[in-house]
């Protein structure tokens, strides 16, 4: 069980460091091994996704990432930034299916900055394509406008566009979560302007068919971003894009108090996968002890329960997290009166205390 350490930049090594003990507390016997990437690989190598981190992350099980990205990096052609190296470890693994639950523990209803009733409860599970959409899609670029109202003037142009088979892919995935939850999926596109998700809606349809006993509703993107404010807990699973999905996943994070509480999955055709908490690399924090490390410490729990096969042990850390959290300690991003203020290594530390 070789196991993939990539903490990149900003708070990432830090973040990676609290995860990396509670890995090593369980007991197992995982190899782990650490490789540089981001804006750490441009500096080591000249590239933020150097062969040899490529060459980690395809021969591991699994890869625990931190995160990417430094102002001091940003005057770097777009090709050698940051940021670059995540959407490549996602093409060159196929990493097409990104899972983003968005949990309110109970214990943090008062940090959310919706009303306790509106979020108590909260327990939903983002579904985003990874590797199509306009992100991906080619031709892209800036070149002189060849027709239309501008025709003659510099423009820039994405392309938006999914292959029948990649939805299909991403829609079985979010079928067959739905069938070991509630039995409910919304879709999630803007079929009603764009093409492309008029496909995307024709082939979601199609693939319902196989799985009966789940419930289907197709929900335009804006009126889901109104709903997610609005009602959050009339969702159960959500299936959508890659752009649309990487908006509304991050909305969802607030609705449990921080988005230093988010894991994320990001897995294969195999259940091989990625994975990352859903914030960013805070640069602007980093070195200062004050991150919330229990995004990347329950990515670790989805890492054993997707890819490694050890659900008892993943079951070990969501219980230990929820354990800290009833002893009342919160990092900074989730303080409030009547808690207990602690740091990065500090929340670290008590998670693995409360392994036992």
């Amino acid at each position: 069980m070789k196991i993939a350490i990539l903490p990149g930049d900003g708070i990432g090594p830090e973040i990676v460091d609290q995860a990396v003990n509670v890995l090593n507390a369980l007991g197992e016997n995982f190899e782990l091994e650490t490789a540089p990437v981001g804006g750490a690989g441009y500096a080591a190598h000249g590239h933020p996704l150097p062969e040899g981190t490529l060459k980690l992350a395809k021969d591991a099980g699994a890869i625990l990432f931190g995160a990417v990205g430094d102002w001091q990096y940003d005057t770097l052609e777009r090709s050698l930034r940051p940021e670059q190296a995540i959407l490549g470890l996602r093409k060159h693994l196929g990493l097409f299916a990104n899972l983003r639950p968005a949990i309110l523990y109970p214990e943090l209803a008062n940090a959310s900055t919706l009303k306790p009733e509106v979020v108590s409860g909260l327990d939903i599970l983002i579904i985003r394509e990874l590797t199509g959409d306009i992100y991906f899609g080619q031709p892209r670029g800036v070149r002189t406008a060849p027709d239309g109202a501008f025709k003659g003037e510099r423009e820039g142009f994405d392309t938006m566009r999914y292959a029948e088979s990649e939805i299909r892919r991403i829609a079985h995935v979010a079928f067959q979560a739905a069938q070991k939850r509630s039995k409910r999926l919304t879709s999630v596109d803007k079929a009603n302007v764009l093409e492309t998700f008029q496909f995307w809606k024709d082939i979601v349809t199609e693939v319902h068919k196989e799985y009966p006993d789940v419930a289907l509703d197709h929900m335009y993107v804006d009126n889901a971003a109104m709903q997610l404010v609005r009602a959050p807990k009339k969702f159960d699973v959500i299936v959508t894009g890659n752009m649309f999905g990487d908006i509304l996943s991050d909305q969802a994070s607030m609705l449990t108090g921080s988005i230093g509480m988010l894991p994320s999955a990001s897995l294969d055709t195999n259940n091989k996968g990625l994975y990352e908490p859903s914030h960013g690399s805070a640069p602007d924090i980093a070195g200062k002890n004050i991150a919330n490390p229990l995004a990347t410490i329950l990515s670790v729990a989805m890492m054993l329960r997707f890819s490694l096969n050890k659900a008892e042990q993943a079951d070990r850390i969501d219980n230990a997290v929820k354990k800290v959290l009833a002893q009342g300690l919160r990092t900074a991003d989730i303080y409030e009166a009547g808690t207990i203020k602690v740091g990065t290594s500090e929340m670290g530390a008590a998670v693995v205390k409360a392994l036992g």
